[in-house]
């Protein structure tokens, strides 16, 4: 595939969704780059300009659909977009007690609905050209019903298991659909987790091997491969009740849904 001219980002302020902003930023590059906090959002921006790439930010809540729907459509006539990156997510687990309801909803908010609000839209514009392609990430633990962060794991399973199944179809209309499972990367969310995360990696590491997987148009990018093999082979082979018993034995994260771009 022809490298991406015009990317979209959410979440782009820390951990993966600013080191593809930096990856991706050259000289011929326009970068839409959106994420909730203005001041880190500035600084990414400066570093992607300083590498000759055209940077226009925005801080738009991806939790509101009208307004997604709007600033996609805004995006799109400025610089017909090739490349949207589903990036923007929170994380949040039970460690000081049972999942809050209000922690609950706002990790489905950003992490399912955000990720709708950002596909659709891209999806009904690149359609009508026949052409793009959208990326969606979601995580290694939406390939378990991780205990210690429920909501967490749940949407990623669900974003995980959408944009596979609508890879057939929007290839059909001329647009790639692939989805991200990292594992442990360097970010905000990885920042105020106690407890040791293994072959945890950084995050310009991640967007390289992100990068390489949609430039092979891949259905799933799924890194560290050890841990990879590791998820996939508990969640496939270890009877339900074994593994319920296995994952009550992991850490868990702390309950605090804060972080933006997983």
């Amino acid at each position: 595939m022809s490298p991406p001219s015009s990317i979209l980002i959410t979440g782009a302020s820390s951990g993966i969704g600013e080191a593809l902003a930096c990856h991706y930023a050259e000289s011929g590059v326009s970068l839409f780059l959106s994420g909730r906090n203005k001041d880190r959002l500035a600084g990414v921006a400066k570093v992607c300009e300083a590498k000759g790439a055209k940077v226009y930010v925005s801080t738009v809540d991806v939790t509101d659909r009208d307004l997604m729907f709007r600033w996609i459509a805004e995006v799109d006539c400025k610089a017909a977009v090739d490349l949207v990156v589903a990036n923007a997510g929170i994380s949040g687990g039970t460690a000081d007690g049972i999942e809050s309801d209000m922690q609950t909803r706002s990790i489905f908010a950003v992490n399912v609905d955000g990720v709708l609000n950002t596909v659709l839209p891209a999806l009904e514009v690149m359609a009508a050209r026949s052409g793009g392609q959208i990326a969606i990430v979601s995580s290694l633990a939406g390939f378990l019903p991780m205990s210690g962060a429920p909501a967490y794991s749940a949407s990623k399973a669900a974003v995980r298991h959408f944009g596979e199944a609508l890879r057939p179809s929007a290839a059909r209309r001329g647009v790639g659909v692939t989805v991200i499972c990292p594992g442990f990367v360097h970010s905000r969310i990885t920042a105020a987790n106690p407890f040791p995360m293994p072959l945890i990696m950084p995050a310009d590491r991640a967007a390289k091997i992100i990068a390489r997987g949609l430039a092979r148009n891949r259905a799933r990018v799924a890194f560290p491969w050890i841990m990879y093999a590791v998820v996939y082979t508990l969640g496939q082979l270890v009877p339900p009740p074994l593994l319920r018993i296995l994952l009550s034995r992991l850490p868990e994260k702390p309950a605090a849904a804060a972080t933006i771009g997983t």
